[in-house]
């Protein structure tokens, strides 16, 4: 097994098919040695991005992994976040209430944090996490060049912005804007319509989807839609013959004409293997829509 290689722009910023996320790593509870071998797994099967952020809290027990065993770095990309401010986060943290920050003087705050916790000199990619409503482009466009020239960031980009927001940011920068890291699954149709999803291939630009599983319930929700949805991947699961669920998932979400990079949510290694399979599948069109309709509930006319 081995995970492909993509460039998230047009020959720029390579990255792994696979993104592995660790917004749940709290919740593993592994100790730091179970926390490298479940890394260095990670690694032995080609998924080499890890996606982080100041709000999951597990940059400073990744960078204990990183200080214990430093070679592990040259063999990753790592993706940080900043721009959520939620109360009692130290003091990084909101005084009084939860709340966006994409200023240059917390963008700075930040990526220094991230630096230490994570023990490492520089992030791959930066993301600003969420649009804050108060935001200056040009400001934080400043701070972007800053940070790069700086050497403490190589790429930018911006998650769950919507293509008007993206625009504006991008328009205030010098570098290309390398990706949008959104909410994309069967039961998540919002990209597909609302614009994003063509964004992306109008400029040539990979999306990274979170939640593509839809928080699991496309395994094992009991709502109606979330039953439609699993066994119409049952069928087509049998067609392909697909070595689990969440392989036709990720096969879905990257059907798109924009390609994108799917989140990994998993501490099962074993189940990460499952999901990726030994060999891509290749939903075809009318499988495509099968699901579609699934997801929707009506006819496509």
């Amino acid at each position: 097994m081995s995970v492909q290689r993509r460039y998230l722009t047009e020959q720029d910023c390579e990255v792994s098919q696979y993104i592995a996320g660790f917004w749940r790593q709290t919740a593993w509870q592994f100790n730091d040695s179970e926390l490298q071998a479940y890394i260095e797994n990670l690694l032995d099967i080609g998924v080499t991005t890890m996606d982080h952020g100041f709000v999951y809290q597990s940059e400073a027990q990744f960078g204990r992994v990183l200080k214990n065993a430093p070679s592990l770095r040259d063999r990753m990309e790592i993706i940080g976040k900043f721009g959520i401010r939620p109360i009692d986060y130290g003091d990084l943290g909101a005084h009084t209430i939860n709340h966006y920050d994409n200023s240059a003087d917390y963008l700075q705050q930040s990526v220094e944090r991230s630096l230490t916790d994570l023990n490492v000199d520089h992030l791959d990619i930066l993301l600003v996490h969420r649009p804050d409503y108060l935001m200056h482009a040009q400001s934080l466009a400043e701070g972007f060049a800053r940070l790069k020239d700086q050497g403490k960031v190589r790429h930018f980009g911006v998650s769950n912005f919507s293509p008007s927001q993206f625009e504006l940011l991008q328009s205030c920068c010098d570098m290309p804007l390398v990706t949008n890291q959104i909410e994309f699954s069967p039961l998540c149709l919002n990209p597909l319509n609302d614009g994003t999803l063509d964004q992306c291939q109008q400029i040539g630009m990979n999306p990274s989807y979170w939640s593509c599983l839809g928080g699991g319930r496309m395994l094992t929700g009991t709502h109606e839609r979330d039953v439609r949805v699993r066994n119409s991947l049952r069928i087509v699961a049998d067609e392909l013959g697909a070595e689990s669920l969440e392989q036709v998932i990720y096969a879905w979400v990257m059907r798109v004409p924009c390609g994108g990079l799917p989140i990994l949510g998993s501490s099962n290694i074993e189940r990460i293997k499952k999901a990726i399979g030994q060999a891509p599948v290749l939903i075809n069109r009318e499988q495509w829509y099968a699901i579609l309709e699934a997801s929707t509930g009506a006819r496509v006319l």
